[in-house]
């Protein structure tokens, strides 16, 4: 083999071996780009999954319940309680119209979504066309809605947020506040105008020269300056309660039979015109209640009297009973009278109502907060109280109290 030979022979090898290297380092060089790009692809979906549940969490960090809308109305995004509020049904690739059925909740967000501009609404469903559907119990309840478009998404696929509060117990609240001072101003009014009126006939007509009928109308205008006198101070008794002054109870041990005696003793003269037969059934060793006095008098008497007053007959007969019950205290206030009818029981414990439909209208009538007091003073010590009535048979109420007394912030908890 020549020279030439061998050389050509040497550049074949060297061309086959530089060829086998380069394959080599491309196949390697393949191989890393590939596990490059799986990690690339790995990386980004670590990234995007924990973006999402990032916004996940700060989503489901609201107390309110949050929707997010794309330009058709479909919801594309859900927090926490948006689903509790729902009840847990699918919410996410759903239309508004569904979701919100009561056109009064989805107009605002759907006009947003079709307008751009920003809106809200206070919205008061009945019980029955909540969003929160057979879990709802609080009669009507009221939504905040708050709607607007996404900034930097007003491009083909604009989005919108949609947030909605639950903001019942304050409509609640306020409705209570307006129907106080409603019923306050009106309770008041009356009285104040029949003593404006006896006051002109005495004054104007010259009654005052007939001694009987100045007699007469002065006893007349003293019961209803009684009973404005007991408005006040039953309205200042109910305020103190709901207002969450720790100090306004005091509380310290004391034997409840005591309490209920010195209940009798105010009603005494009550008792005996009306003929009513009172009784204590209680226990031979005396049971000790932890409260404020004050407030457990309040309780019993207010209790004893409404027994009075809504049975003005003789013959009526009314027990003043306790128990204990593991470390539990129950009392009760029962009578055999006329009773409370099953339409009324649900509201007796609402201020200013009355189940009065049987009495004259020659009659005074109480201030219609009592069993307001009764129910507020007992929620103040930690205690629950219920009513059954049987018209006729049987009136009980029952009240359940902690036997040590109430626990620290009962008071505040009960406003």
């Amino acid at each position: 083999m020549n020279i030439t030979e061998l050389l050509l022979a040497a550049a074949a090898l060297v061309l086959a071996v530089t060829a086998a290297v380069t394959s080599g380092r491309l196949r390697q060089a393949r191989r890393k780009a590939r596990t490059d790009e799986h990690e690339w692809k790995s990386r980004v979906a670590r990234d995007v999954a924990e973006a999402r549940d990032e916004r996940a969490r700060l989503l489901d960090a609201l107390g309110d319940a949050f929707l997010l809308a794309d330009a058709s109305g479909v919801v594309r995004v859900h927090n926490a309680a948006a689903a509790a509020l729902f009840g847990g049904r699918s919410l996410d690739d759903r239309p508004l119209r569904e979701i919100l059925l009561d056109p009064r909740l989805s107009r605002v967000a759907l006009d947003c979504i079709a307008s751009g501009n920003a809106g809200q609404a206070l919205v008061v469903l009945s019980q029955q066309t909540s969003p929160r559907g057979d879990h709802e119990t609080r009669g009507h309840n009221a939504w905040f809605i708050d709607a607007a478009r996404l900034p930097g998404s007003s491009g083909a696929e604009p989005l919108t947020r949609i947030l909605i509060r639950d903001v019942t117990a304050e409509h609640q609240i306020e409705q209570i506040r307006k129907d106080f001072v409603a019923n306050a101003s009106h309770e008041l009014r009356t009285p104040m105008a029949i003593i404006n009126g006896y006051l002109e006939n005495l004054l104007d007509d010259d009654m005052l020269d007939d001694p009987a009928c100045a007699r007469r109308f002065l006893e007349v205008m003293r019961k209803h300056a009684q009973r404005i006198s007991r408005i006040v101070e039953d309205m200042l008794v109910i305020s103190k309660l709901e207002s969450g002054e720790a100090g306004a109870l005091k509380v310290e041990p004391f034997p409840l039979h005591a309490c209920a005696n010195d209940v009798l003793e105010r009603l005494e003269p009550m008792i005996h015109s009306q003929g009513a037969d009172v009784g204590l059934r209680m226990p031979e060793t005396p049971v000790v209640i932890h409260g404020d006095r004050f407030y457990w008098t309040e309780v019993l008497f207010n209790l004893v009297e409404n027994a009075l007053k809504q049975n003005p007959h003789a013959g009526l007969r009314i027990e003043i009973g306790c128990e204990t019950e593991d470390d539990r205290i129950r009392m009760w206030v029962s009578d055999n009278g006329i009773g409370i009818p099953s339409a009324d029981l649900p509201h007796i414990f609402r201020r200013f109502y009355r189940v009065e439909k049987h009495h004259s209208q020659s009659e005074i009538k109480g201030t219609g907060l009592g069993l307001s007091i009764v129910r507020r003073a007992v929620e103040a010590h930690g205690g629950t109280i219920g009513v059954t009535s049987t018209p006729g048979e049987l009136t009980r109420f029952l009240i359940s109290v902690p036997q040590h007394g109430p626990a620290e912030g009962n008071l505040r908890a009960a406003s």
